[in-house]
């Protein structure tokens, strides 16, 4: 069965690109807040969780691998756009003029898998695809990957399965930790270990670095994978 695991990077549109209304929406309840400093902090806050919105947000970023050969492509926009694929190794950097080409591309690749494995993709991969793929009018190849939660095909969200579905709750025996966690508990080396986080997409962004960007995310997946087999092999059918 062919499986896909992949990974996405988001960066926050730019305040300009929201009308009057829309920025009284966003930061309505910092002028609730009297505390001109508290008030500065809490805007900064919500700046940051804009990232995090498909309506405020933008895709900036998709690294696939293929679970069983581990070969794939990173989909990333680029100011300084060229129609190439760069490295002929197992995975390829492909830049994309904007983000409806990098979603078409996606997508295209994404039909010829049966199945996928995300790290956190039901509550925010999936779904932030979905939408922004919806607002920019880019055809969704799959429509299946936010079906039934209590199964592993053809979605397995291996924060899902490290947290028997959220059994413990958030301080139990299984409760959530993120991916850097989860990978220095079971040997695997981190994606953050290069210096580079999701908390720095919006400045790498701003400052042209597209690569690192990419390079960043194809950690993550490549992390993601291993991890995969990692429950494959140890956790696989556990209830």
């Amino acid at each position: 069965m062919a499986r896909l695991v992949f990974d996405i990077e988001t960066s926050a549109l730019p305040l300009e690109y929201f009308d009057e209304a829309q920025q009284e929406y966003l930061f309505r309840e910092c002028e609730r807040i009297s505390d001109e400093a508290a008030r500065s902090a809490r805007r900064a806050e919500l700046l940051q969780q804009c990232n995090l919105w498909p309506f405020t947000a933008r895709v900036v970023c998709i690294a696939m691998l293929n679970a069983e050969t581990r070969r794939g492509q990173v989909l990333f926009t680029a100011d300084d756009y060229e129609e190439r694929a760069d490295e002929a190794g197992p995975v390829e950097f492909v830049a994309c003029v904007d983000e409806s080409e990098l979603l078409t591309a996606f997508w295209d690749v994404a039909k010829h898998y049966e199945s996928i494995v995300t790290f956190n993709g039901r509550s925010f991969d999936v779904p932030f695809l979905y939408l922004r793929s919806a607002v920019l009018n880019v055809p969704i190849s799959r429509r299946d990957w936010l079906g039934y939660r209590y199964q592993t095909e053809p979605h397995c969200d291996l924060a899902e399965q490290l947290t028997f579905y959220g059994v413990s709750g958030r301080d139990g025996a299984a409760r959530r930790f993120n991916l850097d966690f989860y990978c220095k508990a079971f040997g695997i080396e981190s994606p953050k270990s290069h210096g580079v986080s999701g908390m720095d997409v919006n400045s790498l962004v701003e400052q042209g670095r597209y690569r690192e960007i990419a390079e960043y995310c194809l950690r993550d997946v490549k992390a993601t994978a291993l991890l995969y087999q990692i429950w494959k092999e140890r956790l696989a059918g556990v209830k």
